[in-house]
């Protein structure tokens, strides 16, 4: 596929939910990986030096994210929610920012609104948020 991708979350609670993503990221293709807002304390837990290959920026809050975001990058929330397309059925953008909503509150709903598309994952219960990123970038990978 065309393009580039980061992925990133919002209060993520944890340092490791951050390193798995991040690994899974370096597998998967992306280009960067960000946090909004920062609820957890730095642990060094980076087997694969990941900081090597790909970035990770932090942003206090999201308007510093809209304010810093790629040009004309489309916003794709990974949520459950009533406007939400299963990630089958989803087309992945040329060029594509994820997002994922913190472990215990999910995405906001004013930032879902900012979305130019949401997607979820059909499972019977939620999942781990840095596996439910994972399972995004295998998908976007796989759709090439």
């Amino acid at each position: 596929m065309r393009g580039y991708f980061g992925i990133g979350i919002i209060n993520t609670k944890t340092v490791f939910n951050i390193g798995t993503l991040w690994r899974s990221a370096q597998n998967f293709g992306a280009a960067f990986i960000f946090t909004i807002g920062r609820r957890y304390k730095q642990e060094p837990s980076d087997t694969l030096k990941t900081t090597r290959h790909i970035p990770l920026f932090h942003y206090l809050d999201f308007e510093d994210f809209q304010a810093h975001r790629p040009v004309s990058c489309p916003l794709v929330g990974i949520e459950q929610a009533d406007n939400s397309i299963d990630l089958n059925n989803f087309s992945h953008p040329e060029k594509a920012i994820y997002l994922l909503g913190a472990e215990d509150n999910g995405l906001p709903k004013e930032i879902i609104g900012k979305c130019q598309g949401i997607v979820h994952i059909s499972s019977p219960m939620c999942l781990n948020v840095a596996v439910a990123g994972s399972i995004v970038m295998y998908d976007r990978s796989s759709k090439k």
